[in-house]
């Protein structure tokens, strides 16, 4: 399995600064399970969390999916195994976490599945030159800017199959333009309206939506340890 040199204009070049996801981890640190820390820790609960809320909304092994910031394979180990060889892609801006993400399902026995895996900072989702049936993004849109998310849901849903969703976890705001910090329980994170972590209402998400020609619905509690909550993003038929 090979990784795509990633790309560091557009929007990964805006977004450097913001966060220190951009940095890249050697060999030793993966092979010491670093990475497993770097992208949020909660392994085992967030990674069984979303495979679980996938399955429950309809996920089948034949459905093609599409991990949006699939990081180092907090979910992919759950995907892989369970989709057809070949339906599981997964993009993410740090290629080093791609890296670690073969470490991963190699620790699985899974690097003979075809999963997918591209490095790219400007969610340029149509180089796998699929369509899915799902789309993912799990604490992706809460290191974004507005401006951000509205480029990757405009480019995901290019590549959704008609009738296909996008799932999105979020850091919920309780009205539009919410200028005030959110602490939020449990996890005891706390948001904000223009820096990371980034918090967003269902108005603004579903505004957003409609530019891209997405249809937002509010799935709300999941049960995520850091209270994020769910929106899912509906292709037209």
């Amino acid at each position: 399995m090979s990784v795509d040199p990633p790309v560091v204009d557009g929007v990964g070049a805006a977004l450097r600064g913001v966060n220190d996801y951009w940095r890249s981890l050697d060999a030793d640190a993966i092979e010491r399970g670093e990475h497993r820390g770097f992208i949020g820790g909660m392994w085992d609960d967030v990674g069984r969390l979303q495979f679980e809320v996938l399955k429950e909304h309809g996920l089948l092994p034949e459905h093609r999916l599409l991990d949006v910031g699939c990081g180092a394979m907090r979910g992919g180990v759950h995907f892989v195994p369970y989709l057809e060889p070949g339906h599981y892609c997964g993009l993410d801006a740090n290629a080093s976490l791609l890296e670690a993400a073969q470490h991963e399902l190699a620790q699985i026995d899974c690097l003979d599945r075809g999963a997918r895996l591209i490095a790219d900072s400007d969610f340029n989702v149509e180089k796998f030159g699929e369509k899915f049936h799902f789309a993912l993004s799990v604490s992706v849109i809460t290191h974004l800017y507005f401006n951000h998310i509205q480029i990757a849901l405009s480019k995901v849903a290019r590549v959704l199959l008609p009738g296909g969703r996008y799932f999105v976890t979020f850091f919920h705001a309780p009205h539009a333009a919410c200028l005030e910090p959110v602490p939020h329980e449990p996890g005891g994170v706390v948001t904000f309206f223009d820096h990371d972590p980034f918090h967003q209402s269902f108005e603004e998400l579903d505004a957003m939506a409609k530019n891209a020609g997405l249809r937002a619905e509010l799935i709300g509690d999941i049960g995520h340890p850091r209270d994020q909550r769910l929106i899912v993003f509906h292709a037209p038929d």
